[in-house]
């Protein structure tokens, strides 16, 4: 079943990355331009022999009519291509790296997946790996919500969650979960180097009990101002950095 993207960095990144079946590009008459991302957009798709049509109003008055900013370029493709787990696995062992993966555990908002893939996509994470059920899924929302990083990204659908947790253990991939609980170490006090896989909890509930048991250690961000916690995607995001910057001092 085909898509829409739309955003200038979703579709520029989807084009660029070259994963998914693409079908036609549609660009709007009046936020054509002549310079700039557009003009990327409109060379990739030129690259590509991709048909192109440049239109006034039609589904761009429809994004509009939902509150979408499409940004004057929309791109009808082939929906999101997911892998499996041991497609990430070879990724981290084909770039001679220990694998590095972000689990999300029931993580239902579009904008705050967008956020955390754009961030992993950023530091090197060689997979993501999302529920079945209850979860956000790769949709165009969530591909414009990362700037187009998902288009990069290895992302894993999985129906257990926690089974996938005892699979990355037998790989000897430490399991660690994002909680806020006081007694839990704070980042300074917890070593993320090596073959790891960070688990973000939903918003709100943070993580399912069960997961929370299943993690071999639990990492806490400590925060001194009168908020009690910090959004998922953001604190997700703090913790991929730190990660990132512990790897780059094996």
């Amino acid at each position: 079943m085909s898509e829409l993207l739309y955003g200038r960095h979703a579709v520029l990144e989807a084009l660029r990355a070259g994963r998914r079946q693409m079908y036609r590009l549609w660009l709007e008459e009046r936020k054509s331009a002549k310079g700039g991302i557009v003009a990327e957009i409109q060379a990739e798709a030129e690259r590509l022999k991709l048909p192109t049509r440049t239109i006034r109003g039609g589904l761009f008055d429809k994004f509009s009519g939902r509150g979408v900013n499409a940004q004057g370029v929309a791109l009808e493709v082939e929906g999101y291509p997911y892998v499996n787990l041991m497609d990430c696995l070879a990724a981290a062992k084909k770039a001679d790296e220990p694998p590095f993966l972000l689990l999300l555990d029931h993580l239902q908002d579009p904008q705050n997946l967008g956020t955390l893939m754009r961030t992993a996509e950023a530091v090197g994470v060689h997979g993501i790996v999302l529920p079945d059920r209850r979860a956000a899924h790769i949709t165009a929302a969530v591909s414009n919500a990362s700037a187009g990083a998902v288009e990069h990204l290895r992302v894993v659908r999985v129906t257990n969650l926690n089974r996938t947790i005892d699979d990355l253990k037998q790989q000897n991939i430490w399991v660690a979960g994002l909680d806020g609980a006081p007694e839990v170490p704070t980042l300074a006090q917890s070593d993320l180097s090596g073959a790891l896989a960070v688990v973000v909890g939903s918003e709100g509930k943070g993580l399912a009990r069960l997961t929370r048991e299943k993690c071999d250690f639990l990492v806490r961000l400590p925060m001194v101002g009168r908020i009690a916690s910090l959004n998922a995607a953001v604190a997700g995001s703090i913790v991929l950095y730190s990660a990132f910057q512990a790897r780059q001092l094996q």
